[in-house]
């Protein structure tokens, strides 16, 4: 009987590669590359070299055993695909790939191949390697995202364009001050990144996390070995093994999760404003329609806005794995590696989406100015109602303008015309009242401040 990897191959395809059909918003982006399975691959074996490496720092394995652990632990000897298949009677890949390391290492050292450690004290420390490159990954693209914010928030710093509150007009704001809000998310983004990267430890703590077997191996302060093992790898020396102590998983869950979020904000708002009866923006390169030629869809900020959809129930999967129990957990952890990878992948993608969004953004200052007339000077009667009050009396001004707006409509006229009728206001300057574009309150001096944060 043939198996379905045996008809996917007489069919063609490739069934060892994630060609990410159905991806596209992480597809082909450097994010990718860092977390497929060649990536964990090299994180394990790099795992287990490291350990070996620490233990022949402290005396506790010849250095000639670091090297050949070295040597053997590379990539492009291990396949894949057995790994994979090896890994379901023990659970996972780590069982199947100290067998062949070990083999690979020869008889003369292989047994200083994963010597002490347990198997999810080196998945863990792959783990937090895959995330820690995958990351460094996503902050150039920030940094770009941030940069043609800024520019656009500069730009536009006075440029007027409605305020929508609850979808509707509501008063004046600015291009600018929405581009630095943009930027702020950003940047909190990239806190939050930088943050979790630089605290991603190592894990190594023995089969119950007593760091027993290593004193059995000969060590007079095993305590001393995370350390030395963190080193190795580059990630930050753990206070203790936390096999059920999942605080880095969840604050790797928890800043992309934001960085989604954030990313999607900016998404959605150029989602509504690149509308065709809107078009106060547009993407600098707009996708293509398979039916409808006319079509330029707002492609970068669709796939963003997907993003920000799927990683919250991600890192949900991700928080709910805190509740690990015993010393080494049964499942809770298993059910953190594909969300994890999950999340990663689709925040590398959202992240070069938006530098690549952000940097292209069209902006259109002439379609911001025509709808600030769309209500007929209305979207200014906050600023009437304080204007008018000292002239008129509260009471008075209030039913002035609730009858003017009436007729605004009824009669299709503006604001200000009708204003300028009333007697009563003949000495004010209603020009400059009902003149949407001055009346954007703070919003350049809130945009200058945004701008001051680095």
């Amino acid at each position: 009987m043939t198996s379905p990897a045996d008809h996917a191959h007489h069919a063609g395809i490739d069934t060892d590669a994630d060609t990410s059909l159905l991806a596209p918003g992480w597809a082909g982006s450097p994010a990718a590359s860092a977390t497929g399975d060649r990536a964990h691959l090299r994180a394990l074996l790099d795992a287990e070299a490291a350990l070996t490496r620490a233990q022949a720092g402290l005396g506790l394995a010849p250095a000639e055993a670091a090297r050949a652990v070295t040597d053997a632990a590379d990539p492009a000897r291990f396949d894949v695909r057995s790994l994979a298949e090896r890994a379901r009677s023990g659970g996972n890949p780590v069982i199947p790939l100290v067998a062949d390391l070990t083999e690979a290492v020869g008889a003369e050292y292989g047994p200083y191949v994963h010597r002490g450690a347990t198997s999810q004290d080196i998945m863990d420390s792959a783990t937090m390697l895959v995330a820690a490159r995958t990351l460094d990954l996503l902050l150039p693209d920030l940094a770009r995202t941030e940069r043609a914010l800024a520019g656009l928030a500069a730009e536009h710093r006075d440029t007027a364009m409605p305020g929508r509150t609850l979808t509707q007009h509501a008063v004046p704001t600015t291009f600018g001050l929405k581009a630095a809000g943009w930027r702020t998310l950003v940047l909190d983004a990239r806190d939050r990144i930088a943050a979790v990267r630089d605290a991603l430890p190592a894990q190594l703590g023995g089969a119950a996390g007593t760091l027993a077997a290593f004193e059995a191996y000969g060590a007079t302060d095993p305590t001393a070995l995370p350390a030395a093992y963190a080193r190795e790898l580059g990630l930050r020396a753990p206070l203790l093994p936390w096999h059920t102590l999942r605080t880095p998983v969840a604050d790797l869950a928890g800043c992309l999760a934001f960085t989604a979020g954030a990313l999607g904000k900016v998404a959605e708002d150029v989602l509504t404003l690149s509308r065709t009866e809107i078009a106060e923006v547009s993407e600098g390169s707009g996708g293509g329609s398979s039916a409808m030629p006319h079509k330029a869809n707002p492609v970068r900020s669709t796939l963003i806005a997907a993003a920000a959809r799927r990683a919250p129930q991600l890192a949900a999967t991700l928080y709910g794995a805190l509740a690990a129990g015993d010393e080494r957990p049964a499942g809770a952890w298993h059910a953190e590696w594909e969300p994890l990878r999950e999340l990663l992948r689709l925040v590398g993608g959202a992240v070069r989406d938006a530098a690549e969004l952000t940097e292209g953004l069209r902006v259109r200052p002439d379609a911001m100015r025509a709808h600030l007339d769309l209500t007929h000077g209305l979207i200014v009667s906050e600023r009437l109602s304080a204007a008018l009050a000292p002239v008129l009396g509260r009471a008075r001004a209030k039913e002035l303008l609730t009858e003017l707006a009436r007729r605004t409509y009824a009669e299709d006229r503006s604001l200000g015309e009708l204003l300028a009728e009333v007697p009563e206001l003949k000495g004010l300057d209603l020009a400059t009242l009902t003149d949407p574009a001055r009346y954007t309150g703070s919003a350049g001096a809130l945009t200058d401040r945004a701008l001051e944060r680095r």
